[in-house]
């Protein structure tokens, strides 16, 4: 478990995993220089507790425990995680009944560990949808829940401590090379999210971006926006707001090239905004939508920056290049 300042989700966490129906666990956490106790409170609970020297983030991190761990599995979990009780014992029998599987995902479950508001109970209910949909052979990894055997992590060898905000693309990527990725949403855990929109917003825009050299690499990659309907939505955000001056610049008639590309946009999500509505009712699905569009239009704006950021940097080209020793 890599942890920086969660102290407040942190006991959440560990509680969690003492809670476990899978009998041998040993836990270990390591933490990233925190400044808020999260190591004092870790050392509280009982678990085995690394402190790096500076901060390294959470790919080197994570291989840092894998280097002190004994088990014959590993289950990376994030420290705003807490999982369900039975989600060690279901990773460590799905690995242990199919030697083609490398690592297997879970997913989050649509209501947030610690409830903050209307933004929150959005990336909540967003993430569940995108990523319990994507369940299944996948071709990434969803690195705040995901196991996997000790000797396949030493074959594959450690994630790449150079993306911080996009390794599970690259790992992904290197691990389907000569195994299979599964997303099993009897998997799960309860996630505390964003409750800002500025972050939201930053952390689609730099993730959507960061990926695309891994899209243009690979086009079978799945997961998230990669996914051809939501991109589409994307995209079609965009213009919608691209195109929105032309009426007053060219007259009423023009109207109907925005209102087509929000509908366009709306289209490409109504799965997921009939399951919202469901599950929340509509005057929550009418604020969903709102904060949704502009995250649509957030991803389509990465997309031309990454696709930008590519033509003019071979070193951004480059990102998923595995160094040596990687």
């Amino acid at each position: 478990m890599p942890n920086y300042n969660y102290a407040r989700t942190l006991g959440l966490c560990l509680e969690a995993l003492a809670g476990q129906t899978y009998p041998h666990i040993e836990v270990i956490v390591v933490d990233d220089r925190s400044t808020d106790g999260s190591a004092e409170l870790a050392r509280r609970h009982g678990v085995r507790v690394l402190v790096t020297e500076t901060n390294i983030g959470a790919p080197a991190a994570r291989n840092l425990g894998v280097r002190h761990a004994r088990g014959e599995v590993l289950f990376f979990v994030d420290s705003d995680v807490a999982l369900a009780p039975d989600a060690v014992e279901h990773a460590v029998r799905l690995l242990g009944s199919d030697p083609t599987l490398g690592v297997v995902c879970g997913t989050y479950e649509p209501e947030p560990l610690i409830p903050d508001g209307l933004v929150e109970r959005y990336r909540s209910l967003q993430l569940h949808y995108w990523i319990s949909g994507d369940e299944g052979d996948i071709t990434t990894i969803y690195s705040a829940i995901f196991a996997m055997r000790t000797e396949v992590f030493h074959e594959i060898g450690p994630l790449n401590p150079a993306l911080r905000h996009s390794e599970n693309a690259e790992y992904g990527h290197r691990v389907t090379q000569r195994y299979r990725i599964v997303l099993d949403t009897a998997l799960r855990g309860k996630h505390d999210h964003d409750d800002r929109l500025r972050v939201v917003l930053s952390k689609f825009f730099h993730r959507a971006r960061l990926h695309i050299p891994l899209y243009l690499r690979r086009p079978d990659f799945n997961g998230g926006p990669a996914d051809s309907s939501r991109g589409w939505g994307s995209l079609a955000a965009l213009f919608a707001v691209v195109t929105a001056p032309l009426p007053a610049l060219l007259g009423p008639g023009w109207l109907l090239a925005p209102a087509a590309l929000l509908l366009g946009s709306i289209a490409a999500d109504l799965g997921m905004y009939r399951f919202v509505r469901r599950y929340a009712g509509t005057p929550f699905t009418v604020y969903f939508a709102a904060v949704h569009f502009l995250v649509n239009v957030t991803v389509g704006v990465a997309v031309f920056a990454g696709a930008a950021q590519c033509l003019v940097s071979s070193r951004f080209r480059r990102t998923y290049d595995v160094p040596v020793g990687v």
